[in-house]
């Protein structure tokens, strides 16, 4: 028996591999995470496609609950379906181990995700860094652990590709305290807002590690039809409009190759003055 976890792709039902369609197909149990990453449809149409019952895996059951998740692989094929690659996020990793140090068969089925798709706007993957996340500002928590690695990423000449945060599912704390179990509405961080919030920390920091004319590109829906790609200056993509989620963004390196610039002319905005 086994667990299989399974990447969808980036787009819709249709974006699963054949191998990974026959995984499912042989599944007894099968959950889909939906903590960290969304995927362009619901899960009525993938149950539609796949033939086959979804149960939904929340935050709560990948980091608090996960046992539901392998444990019946001991005696039945069990399927995760993952957004994206099943590599790209701790959460994933974590699930393996456990489930191997209980002595359950894992095996892996890839497929494309943002790691890779970021290329599609004409930067080199060879030519990033480290990837950063970036986590929404609350009032009296505002962590800036993505500085540094941006400004090292920089210093190399490497570009930076910045995951933006998702809030699915987060407890309402003022419900809790008046004994209701309620949820706050989802939230996906914007092109936008991680804007404001790196401009914000080179502020406050002041270390040099970008200016507002530092050349970003800003994407949405990466891998669906209507996905949305625009470059330009840091601050000129504070205003454009990249639509519905998910959103990512990539702070590009000073030294950014003449063939990348070329390719990146399709996507950049009129009139733009930005500067390495």
């Amino acid at each position: 028996m086994v667990l299989y976890i399974i990447g969808l792709g980036l787009g819709d039902e249709k974006d699963i591999t054949v191998r990974g369609l026959e995984a499912v197909k042989s599944c007894d149990k099968i959950f889909l995470e939906a903590y960290t990453s969304i995927l362009g449809v619901d899960k009525t149409k993938l149950e539609a496609f796949y033939g086959k019952s979804i149960c939904i895996a929340d935050r709560n059951t990948v980091e608090s609950e996960a046992e539901q998740i392998y444990q019946p692989a001991k005696s039945e094929n069990v399927a995760l379906l993952v957004v994206g690659d099943p590599v790209c996020a701790t959460t994933h990793t974590d699930i393996m181990i456990r489930a191997r140090d209980f002595g359950v068969q894992v095996e892996l089925i890839h497929n494309a995700s943002i790691m890779g798709a970021a290329g599609c706007c004409g930067l080199q993957l060879y030519n990033f860094g480290h990837t950063v996340s970036v986590p929404f500002f609350e009032e009296n928590w505002r962590p800036t652990s993505f500085y540094p690695k941006i400004k090292y990423n920089r210093a190399g000449g490497m570009h930076t590709l910045c995951l933006l945060d998702i809030k699915v599912k987060e407890p309402d704390f003022n419900a809790m305290m008046r004994g209701q179990t309620k949820f706050l509405p989802p939230r996906y961080m914007s092109v936008n807002t991680c804007v404001e919030q790196l401009l914000e920390a080179e502020e406050t920091l002041k270390e040099g590690a970008y200016s507002r004319r530092s050349l970003c590109v800003g994407m949405a829906r990466l891998g669906r039809p209507d996905q949305c790609i625009i470059a330009g200056a840091m601050e000129d993509l504070l205003k454009e409009d990249f639509g519905e989620p998910l959103h990512s963004l990539v702070v590009c390196g000073p030294d950014t190759h003449d063939l990348e610039l070329e390719m990146l002319k399709q996507f950049m905005l009129e009139n733009n003055q930005y500067e390495a």
